[in-house]
């Protein structure tokens, strides 16, 4: 195995924190990101040998940073959270998810491919959600960040693939890194506990024990991002876990 240089986005927690280190005990050369120093710190004391930056993908002077790292392969895996009835939502916050999943993905991307296509290789993955792939109440800001996303995937490879550089989305299912409950937590205070809107109550309780109920191991998906990292070749698409779209149907 040839070890890469890899950088990932949203490494302070979750499958982006696990594929940094897993990735670096495997021999890859990781530069892992976070959205704010504190995480940045936390993440240098506890992987000394990770190279971390502070990144924050919708601040313009941090995403030039990435101008001078020539890496193989991006990991696009910083997102924002946010459900609501679409009725209600306030548009600040549809903007701000929309800000970070797809602008700010676009914007780091746009900086990394730019290399990749100077030396004729690399790759690009994109942690989507099964949310990109369906959509239901109250899942609606979330859910069209993540569909946007499966789009920019799809374009870009087709674009990228005839200069050597492929591209492919991570499609993950509910697992337990505390960003689903963080984001339903966040839902229920702001509608599912207010009289303002008590039709929304019902439709925000339940999507909130649909994606905090028996969620998986992280790893599980870290395994993947180190699976798609090392492959000869990647698919368009990786669901994860691999029935996930039976248990909802799609197939």
């Amino acid at each position: 195995m040839t070890a890469k240089r890899v950088l990932i986005t949203g490494a302070g927690s979750g499958f982006g924190k696990g594929a940094a280190m897993a990735l670096a005990e495997r021999g890859h050369d990781v530069i892992a990101t976070t959205v704010d120093v504190a995480q940045a710190e936390a993440l240098r004391a506890e992987a000394p040998g990770i190279a971390v930056h502070k990144l924050d993908i919708t601040d313009p002077s941090d995403v030039a940073l990435a101008a001078d790292w020539d890496v193989d392969v991006l990991i696009n895996n910083a997102g924002l959270g946010c459900l609501g009835p679409l009725a209600h939502v306030p548009l600040a916050d549809v903007r701000a998810v929309f800000e970070v999943n797809v602008f700010g993905t676009l914007a780091i991307s746009q900086v990394v491919v730019r290399r990749m296509l100077e030396r004729g290789s690399g790759r690009v993955l994109i942690v989507s959600s099964v949310a990109g792939l369906i959509a239901g109440p109250t899942s609606g800001p979330y859910s069209m960040t993540k569909h946007a996303l499966q789009a920019m995937g799809a374009s870009w490879r087709a674009e990228l693939a005839p200069h050597g550089i492929d591209v492919g989305l991570i499609n993950p299912g509910p697992f337990e890194t505390g960003f689903n409950d963080r984001m339903a937590v966040a839902a229920v205070e702001r509608f599912a506990t207010s009289d303002a809107h008590p039709g929304d109550a019902a439709q925000v309780n339940e999507l909130h024990d649909l994606i905090t109920t028996n969620q998986g191991d992280p790893q599980e998906v870290v395994r993947v991002m180190v699976d798609l990292v090392e492959a000869d070749e990647i698919p368009r698409q990786t669901v994860v876990p691999s029935d996930l779209l039976s248990r909802f149907g799609l197939e």
